[in-house]
């Protein structure tokens, strides 16, 4: 087995194991933009690791997620990375320490784009855990669901560009990726609370929230519709669908949708 072959067999085992979002829409793709997707993919969830991560504190959060963003915006070195991240290698998951085999996978065309959106996930990552991500108001969280996942949307139409020309609006992609962000905020309010986090802003509702929630999601509505490709459309169709059906749920009262209700989604939009 060739080592690209080798290196996309543990992308998709990796894959499998760090989205319950991305995974299925990803593995319906046609190469090379599954292989594409599932590497720019890693490539995000490698920092957002760092960003969660619930035994390393703000301090070092911070630097790690600064100094990682400086070497992909200024050319990634995978031993400098590994030495970076050396004091802290038996703490961080796989995706993490082997950011640098996701960035070999990526296609050359399209690598540079993933760093940058990268890069620019985890700087504006490092400044939300220097301010211990303390949202206030809706520029804070507009700002907040930017970095973790509105960027995730800029790089997805990246992706599209470079693989047949598809143009989408940037700020509908945002949108994209803001309401699955608005969504994730939603059903783990309590947990967040928990462990001293809170990504509402204050003095709002949980109504308030599934306002802001529903107004992104009508954004990726609106991004859906310059979306002509079908292997793409599917991809953008099933995580908006999950995202909707978990909001009916979570109004319902109930945490999560039931993975009969996730087989339903997928099996519909497949067969549209």
């Amino acid at each position: 087995m060739s080592e690209t072959k080798k290196l996309q067999k543990d992308a998709n085992v990796i894959l499998k194991q760090t989205s319950r979002t991305f995974y299925i829409p990803i593995t319906l793709l046609k190469s090379p933009l599954k292989e594409t997707v599932a590497s720019a993919y890693l490539c995000m969830r490698a920092v957002d690791e760092i960003e969660d991560h619930e035994e390393l504190n703000s301090d070092i959060k911070a630097y790690l997620l600064r100094s990682v963003s400086d070497l992909l915006e200024h050319g990634f070195d995978d031993a400098v990375y590994r030495e970076l991240l050396g004091p802290y290698e038996l703490l961080l998951p796989e995706v993490t320490l082997r950011l640098g085999d996701w960035i070999r996978l990526c296609p050359d065309g399209i690598v540079t784009d993933v760093k940058e959106s990268t890069g620019t996930m985890a700087r504006g990552m490092a400044e939300w855990a220097e301010k211990d991500w303390d949202v206030k108001d809706r520029a804070d969280l507009d700002d907040y669901t930017y970095y973790v996942a509105g960027l995730v949307g800029v790089m997805l139409s990246d992706i599209w560009e470079w693989y047949d020309g598809t143009q989408t609006n940037r700020e509908q992609a945002i949108g994209y990726g803001r309401g699955l962000q608005a969504v994730n905020i939603l059903r783990n309010q309590d947990e967040d609370s928990e462990r001293g986090v809170n990504f509402v802003p204050d003095g709002w509702t949980r109504d308030d929230m599934f306002a802001y929630t529903e107004y992104n999601l009508a954004q990726a509505d609106a991004y859906m519709n310059d979306i002509h490709t079908r292997t793409i459309k599917l991809f953008c169709r099933i995580p908006l669908a999950l995202a909707k059906q978990t909001i009916k749920a979570l109004k319902e009262g109930r945490e999560k949708i039931s993975r009969n209700e996730v087989e339903t989604i997928v099996e519909d939009i497949k067969d549209d």
